[in-house]
């Protein structure tokens, strides 16, 4: 520890350039990640791992905002881990994976609008998930049952003959509203409390592009080596990222389905139903799929994790939010294979009900992380295009 502490003091005195930034008082989270960055930073075996390393290397203490940067800038792919001589069961007790985990989570519920919504959601994801979406379903299809019953005669797919469609557009256009402006103010206030001032006078196109690069390539998610991260063992797999692939394209194409037939709706007068080859319903169908394969595998993967990766936690809010994203993409795809049928307005009430929760849930639940890892992305591409001004806490 005593030549740690040394390393540490020779990086002070030989740093060319030291900039006095104002400290705010660290929550516990925040001080264990303070700590270990200070090990990995007198260490640096991991530098050439995902961006939080060379991140690390241009600071040499970390105040508030550095440490919430770094925690979202990480992917949790669990690649420094077991690469890391000073893990558990060392004496340094370095898990860098798991501290980030734990920050993020304070990320999340500290810039929730409201914040007592994010709260909720982190005690309890999972249960909050399932209840908004098992109750919202009950409350359609009690909706169904009043107005002449909850099976009825084929109607060739007209969801509109039970639901209106300017109700359903109001209703889901309100709440969808109200998530993404939650989500951008929380945003919004997250990137002006870890960013400098000008950085976004800063950004290049370059810095821009790299950005947007790395987010929809997840990147960082192939362990900094190209050969991908570790789950239960030692042993290297793309299969997070992979299935991450499948969850967020998939979720882009339904939302392109829905995007795609309000245009044919509003602007070129073709209502629906759509045939099963038009490109709403292809669309719909094969994001659907990817809906179904990614979280079933990041499922899988998150009940196989090795318990030293990541935060215990966490997996209410992370289960909560794939369970929801496999119940709309089953009820979606139930909803087109049986939309012909008696049972297509239960079909149609259960998948709206779990949509809905989804969207209740957008800025406190596992969405948010990839809005907030996606600031940490630009701020480090606009960043590494700075000078190298290392920064010092001051007492």
């Amino acid at each position: 520890m005593q030549q740690l502490k040394s390393l540490i003091e020779e990086a002070r005195v030989e740093s060319p350039r030291v900039i006095p930034i104002k400290v705010l008082p660290l929550t516990a989270d925040e001080e264990e990640v303070s700590r270990q960055m200070q090990i990995c930073n007198a260490c640096r075996y991991c530098e050439g791992f995902c961006g939080v390393f060379p991140a690390m290397t241009r600071r040499l203490e970390f105040g508030k905002a550095d440490i919430h940067f770094l925690a979202n800038l990480c992917h949790n792919c669990g690649a420094c881990l077991h690469a890391c001589q000073y893990a558990p069961p060392h004496e340094f007790a370095v898990n860098v994976p798991r501290a980030m985990a734990k920050v993020r989570m304070q990320t999340y519920t500290d810039y929730a609008v409201p914040r007592a919504f994010g709260t909720l959601y982190k005690r309890a994801g999972l249960t909050v998930s399932l209840a908004l979406a098992g109750g919202l379903a009950l409350f359609l299809i009690l909706a169904i049952v009043m107005t002449g019953g909850l099976f009825h005669e084929p109607m060739a797919g007209n969801f509109y003959a039970i639901f209106p469609h300017n109700t359903l557009a109001a209703m889901f256009g309100m709440v969808f509203g109200l998530a993404v402006i939650a989500l951008v103010i929380g945003v919004a206030r997250f990137w002006r409390d870890v960013t400098p001032a000008d950085y976004l006078k800063a950004a290049s196109s370059d810095a821009v592009g790299e950005a947007t690069h790395n987010i929809l390539r997840l990147k960082y998610l192939d362990g900094g080596h190209g050969k991908g991260c570790n789950e239960e063992d030692d042993r290297f797999t793309l299969l997070r990222r992979k299935f991450h692939h499948f969850t967020f394209y998939g979720f882009l194409l339904c939302f392109a389905s829905t995007s795609v037939a309000t245009l044919y709706h509003y602007f070129l007068g073709l209502h629906a139903p759509y045939p099963f080859l038009s490109l709403p319903v292809l669309l719909g169908t094969i994001g659907g799929i990817g809906l179904l394969i990614g979280p079933a595998g990041l499922l899988w993967l998150n009940l196989r994790r090795h318990p030293l990766q990541g935060d215990a936690a966490q997996k209410p809010m992370d289960r909560g939010f794939i369970a929801l994203l496999l119940l709309i993409s089953a009820t979606g795809l139930a909803l087109l294979a049986l939309r012909d049928g008696p049972a297509m307005g239960l079909l149609l009430a259960l998948h709206l009900g779990t949509v809905m929760a989804l969207f209740l849930t957008l800025p406190y639940g596992k969405f948010a992380h990839g809005i907030y890892r996606s600031a940490a992305l630009l701020k480090w591409a606009i960043e590494k295009r700075q000078p190298a001004n290392l920064k010092l806490a001051d007492d």
